[in-house]
């Protein structure tokens, strides 16, 4: 199960291993954990190995840009709502605009501005986290209406033996159709009538005694 509080996991890529290294540092030493890709498929290769809840990408590489990678992110159920942040050197309208075109949610320039850039990896780390939270409650909100909704209903119960048929009309005794479909656990005990029906020597006692301490709980109230 997915942990409800944890560390935000930043995936840095970029192909100058100097700036690679100084906002790992820069994270760690901050609380976050990283991991790191010199260019756009050990990035996409990294992303589908081991998630990650946000990543700072480098816009201008080699072989495969930040744009394409950003869109493949985008085109995979899997990794599209996974926050991008552009790392670029270049400031022009365009570029920025076609970040943001490209699925982007905030770019940076380099070189990096330490303040900036935690403020910026802050913001949209918790934001995911959040989302991630939320849905994982949902998940379990859904999944217990399921299982409320597997025990409501008309039960197709024998009127001799009590047991009852499941969805695919085989006969289950009470206790395992319960127990498959619930965190009920049974403890066993008799009831009066059946306890008079199979041992009445034992019935007439035990229900005597209880019969007493009946009376005197009412004698004690009164």
């Amino acid at each position: 199960m997915e942990e409800l509080d944890r560390t935000a996991k930043i995936l840095i890529v970029d192909d100058e291993p100097i700036n690679v290294m100084i906002a790992n540092k820069i994270l760690q030493k901050n609380g976050y954990d990283t991991c790191t890709a010199k260019n756009g498929q050990e990035a996409l290769d990294t992303i589908f190995s081991e998630p990650v809840d946000l990543i700072l990408l480098d816009i201008m590489m080699p072989e495969m840009n930040g744009f394409e990678v950003c869109s493949k992110l985008q085109a995979n159920d899997a990794t599209k709502n996974i926050p991008v942040i552009f790392l670029t050197a270049v400031t022009d309208k365009e570029s920025i605009v076609k970040g943001f075109d490209a699925g982007g949610k905030d770019y940076l320039t380099k070189p990096f501005n330490t303040p900036e850039l935690l403020a910026r990896v802050k913001a949209h780390a918790e934001l995911k986290l959040a989302r991630d939270k939320q849905q994982h409650l949902i998940e379990e909100l859904r999944k217990a209406l399921s299982e409320i909704k597997t025990l409501s209903g008309l039960l197709p119960i024998c009127s001799h033996c009590k047991k009852i048929r499941d969805d695919s009309g085989y006969w289950q005794g009470v206790e395992h159709y319960i127990a498959a479909r619930s965190n009920t656990q049974f403890s066993h005990g008799i009831c009066p009538d059946c306890m008079r029906q199979f041992y009445p020597k034992v019935a007439e006692k035990i229900l005597k005694k209880q019969a007493e301490e009946e009376e005197r709980n009412r004698e004690k109230k009164e």
